[in-house]
């Protein structure tokens, strides 16, 4: 089976299985640009306590743009990794502010999207993930995150090979992804993540992709 053919009957799969996700609707793209940040490498109970101490200390962005790193670091402790992230927001608003003149990302809505994911991803610490999550959840653009879930089931699906990087993978998987589906696909394979398909004990049993899982092939198939 052609690896387009294999994502969409995966694609289909889930759906049947999960459902299909939707979008809440267009958001605040700095708003969901500051959480995508604060997720990284923690769960979404730190990252939205994180979120919630950070408006607390500086209810605007300009009271962050302003605030000293420390400071932004002590507020956000609780998301991990706080001196980096810190850094991150502060100097992202400070060139958004210097480079647009307002605190603003809404003009991203007009921008084509590979040249919005570059104008991301030239910042530290704004990766390609980071950049399509804010893309996806803030804009309703077809791009296709990958996380630690995807890349896992990815990989065992045999839609991206075993030694696939996260950056590779954003550039592997896209173009396979049935036309319109990359938000709920993204998204069941993250439900399916942590439901099921386990990093240590995947739920085998109770897997209706086993066909096409090279884990099960090769750990568990009698």
């Amino acid at each position: 089976m052609e690896l387009k053919q294999k994502a969409a009957h995966i694609s289909e799969t889930l759906e049947d299985l999960l459902g299909v996700p939707t979008r809440d609707g267009a958001g605040d793209v700095l708003e969901c640009l500051i959480l995508t940040i604060l997720s990284q490498n923690t769960t979404d109970v730190n990252r939205d306590k994180g979120y919630v101490k950070l408006v607390e200390k500086f209810p605007t962005w300009e009271d962050v743009c302003e605030a000293d790193v420390k400071a932004i670091a002590a507020a956000i402790r609780v998301a991990g990794l706080g001196n980096q992230k810190s850094e991150t927001i502060k100097n992202f608003l400070t060139w958004l502010k210097d480079e647009h003149g307002a605190l603003s990302l809404e003009f991203v809505h007009d921008m084509e999207t590979e040249a919005a994911l570059e104008l991301l991803c030239q910042h530290k610490g704004i990766g390609i993930k980071t950049a399509s999550v804010t893309l996806s959840f803030a804009c309703g653009r077809e791009v296709f995150p990958v996380d630690t879930h995807i890349l896992r089931i990815s990989k065992r699906l045999g839609l991206i090979p075993s030694n696939c990087s996260a950056e590779k993978a954003h550039q592997a998987l896209p173009p396979i992804i049935p036309p319109g589906k990359a938000y709920p696909f993204h998204m069941n394979l993250i439900y399916f993540g942590r439901r099921i398909c386990d990093a240590r004990k995947p739920l085998c049993e109770r897997c209706p992709l086993t066909e096409h899982c090279l884990y099960f092939r090769d750990n568990l198939q009698a």
